[in-house]
């Protein structure tokens, strides 16, 4: 079946809900989309927990409701899928590590139970790197996750996985997590939209260990900003009107800097992220070029501390850990050992003074624009790309332009430039101040189709 000449598992969530109301069964939706990931599934290995039964028991649920006119929201029967270091009851969660192969949750998150309560269909986990530390996906129990439009490639991560479902028709949404950019490098690198919310903006509940402080935070992934704003309506719950008294900027003052103190960037990336600038100024945007910006700098060097020294905690909870990680987590583990209460307190010192640093950036901008990622897609197996544009970098070469939002505790949204169809996605940053998370889901969905644009991989 078909609605208006497109395969069901290919509908937004917001094209669902008006189908459904139109007389659509979710339970057809669903047999639809685990069709397409039986037929795609393999190729990619995105979804690595798959409830077949939940989720056909669950969109029945939901037909019966919109058969009697009582959706529980806009999001009853949208095919859902979870990061699988995000607990879902009775679905296997291991964050990618052999330390929890076995865990069962008999609980949800928080975020979980709202899309729940919501009549969403949740249909299983989606994988990730080993503790969701890393910029692209593979870890010993599941193996590599590759990107739906070339999978030697890697989606990025860490939540890969769920971009890679998404981008691929494997669920209209994705639930992620986002500690440096996890949410947002893969919704750039497949052509999707990726939002982090501010600190504290989605409560999580019981959960695995926090072992980035309070930099990570629960956020959608979709193919459309109205998807990722009737998500946020539900998991941020009784905080979002709040969210929405913050006034939307008419006429916004925005940044652009291409660039962060001189770091590499692709040359692809620049280009297209120059012409989208340049399109949005053509569309009357006040738009500043910074083209020195260092403001993020000090980030890069206390970005191990916090890491490190969470992995090393995390390893003093699990005897025999060295037998059961991967090296490199290993090596992290034994790193973060090393550091004094005096670094970690240093560190977060150091964030301090970037806040006070941004502030006053964001007193001057209402926005501010950077490429989501620095570099392509790259071999699917390597944990990053060693060089960018001829210059040899290191582990978080192609990361540099995200991390600072999640340890200032910003909101920040990744949205897919338009390119070529032959060519691979690029993805613009969009970050506000603290808290205004809503001005900067306006601003995305009101220039979505003028400067954006989602289109489906070649294959």
């Amino acid at each position: 079946m078909m609605v208006d000449g497109r395969p069901l598992w290919s509908l937004n969530a917001s094209e669902l809900a008006v189908a459904y109301a139109g007389g659509l069964s979710p339970s057809e939706v669903t047999l639809a989309t685990l069709a397409r990931i039986g037929g795609v599934n393999p190729r990619l290995n995105a979804i690595i927990t798959l409830d077949k039964a939940g989720a056909l028991q669950t969109a029945e649920n939901s037909a019966r409701r919109w058969k009697d006119g009582r959706p529980l929201s806009a999001l009853d029967g949208v095919p859902v899928t979870i990061k699988d270091n995000i607990l879902a009851v009775g679905l296997r969660a291991t964050w990618g590590s052999r330390l929890y192969s076995d865990y069962v949750p008999d609980q949800d998150e928080l975020p979980v139970r709202r899309l729940r309560d919501a009549g969403a269909v949740i249909l299983g986990k989606t994988n990730v790197p080993e503790l969701t530390l890393h910029g692209f996906t593979d870890n010993a129990l599941f193996g590599t996750t590759g990107n739906p439009w070339n999978p030697e490639l890697t989606p990025g991560g860490s939540s890969g996985g769920a971009a890679a479902s998404v981008a691929s028709g494997m669920g209209a949404l994705a639930l992620g997590t986002d500690g440096g950019g996890s949410i947002r490098r893969p919704a750039g690198h497949t052509g999707l939209i990726g939002f982090k919310p501010s600190r504290d903006t989605v409560k999580r509940g019981n959960g695995f260990p926090a072992i980035l402080y309070d930099f990570e935070v629960v956020g959608p992934i979709g193919r459309c900003v109205d998807d990722i704003i009737r998500t946020m309506e539900i998991i941020a719950g009784p905080v979002w009107p709040r969210l929405l008294r913050e006034p939307a900027s008419g006429y916004p003052r925005i940044a652009y800097v291409p660039n962060f103190n001189g770091a590499p960037v692709d040359p692809f990336i620049r280009n297209v992220v120059d012409r989208t600038v340049a399109a949005a100024r053509s569309l009357g945007l006040d738009i500043e070029l910074i083209s020195q910006f260092e403001l993020a700098e000090p980030l890069g060097r206390i970005w191990p501390i916090i890491s490190q020294t969470g992995v090393a905690w995390l390893m003093e909870r699990h005897a025999g850990w060295k037998q059961r990680v991967s090296p490199a987590i290993a090596e992290m583990a034994v790193t973060g050992a090393g550091y004094t209460a005096r670094d970690y307190l240093d560190a977060l010192d150091t964030v301090a003074t970037m806040k006070r640093s941004f502030d006053a950036l964001f007193e001057r901008f209402d926005f501010l624009i950077t490429p989501t990622t620095a570099a392509m897609p790259w071999p699917a197996g390597e944990s990053h790309p060693s060089t960018i544009d001829g210059e040899p970098v290191g582990a978080r070469g192609h990361a540099v332009f995200t991390p600072f939002a999640n340890a200032l505790g910003l909101p920040a949204i990744s949205m897919p430039c338009r390119v070529a169809p032959s060519d691979l996605p690029v993805g613009m940053q969009i970050v506000a101040a603290s808290n205004r998370d809503w001005p900067l889901l306006a601003f995305a969905r009101d220039h979505e189709n003028r400067l954006f644009h989602h289109h489906w991989p070649p294959r």
